[in-house]
């Protein structure tokens, strides 16, 4: 059963992945050093299914995609917090990293989880609690379902059907994905909190 390793309020990108390893996509090395500057431990903790847990706006501050590849390279399954940046939500269901957002959760460092991301229900097991997550699209769940939007696309090309006059559109050369993501943040926008860190907006 998933372990939950817990954290606060405004957990960034930078404190997920720093800066300074954000010029490779190479998944070995963002996951050797993700989290490291918020807790040194946690890649030595981490095993593979556990789940990462935040407070308020998790996620915040730069769009950098490196930042849910790290988590879920790290073997993360699944992150569940009390809210979301909006760009972090949309970068982790792009790459395939479930997230569940529980506004009321109490759960803490070590609790054994039980996650289910199809039915949005969160199981802690060692709190003898049950929480409901706020229920993500369908569109989103058949990305989850196929490892992420570019593997979602490969599935079903004709998810960017092109309408106009040359007709529908293949996916080879790289801009049906910008179609395809405006067409799902058009159907299924996630929840609209901040993607800055409180210290950039003066709080």
């Amino acid at each position: 059963m998933a372990r939950a390793h817990v954290y606060g309020d405004d957990v960034d990108t930078d404190r997920i992945i720093p800066g300074k390893y954000t010029k490779t996509l190479d998944l070995s090395q963002l996951a050797a050093h993700v989290l490291e500057d918020l807790d040194p431990e946690f890649r030595e903790r981490v095993r593979p299914g556990d789940v990462v847990v935040g407070g308020a706006n998790f996620g915040c501050g730069s769009s950098r995609e490196q930042a849910p590849l790290a988590i879920q390279a790290a073997g993360v399954s699944a992150v569940v917090a009390r809210s979301f940046a909006r760009i972090f939500y949309r970068n982790a269901i792009n790459v395939g990293l479930p997230l569940l957002e529980v506004p009321d959760h109490a759960i803490e460092t070590g609790a054994r989880l039980a996650v289910d991301v199809a039915e949005g229900t969160v199981r802690d097991e060692t709190a003898g609690r049950a929480y409901r997550a706020s229920p993500l699209p369908p569109i989103m769940l058949d990305i989850l379902s196929a490892g992420g939007l570019v593997p979602y696309l490969r599935e079903h090309g004709d998810f960017v059907e092109g309408r106009g006059e040359g007709g529908s559109r293949g996916l080879g050369d790289g801009s049906d994905l910008s179609d395809a993501e405006r067409a799902i943040t058009a159907a299924a926008s996630p929840p609209p909190h901040e993607d800055s860190h409180p210290a950039d907006r003066g709080v």
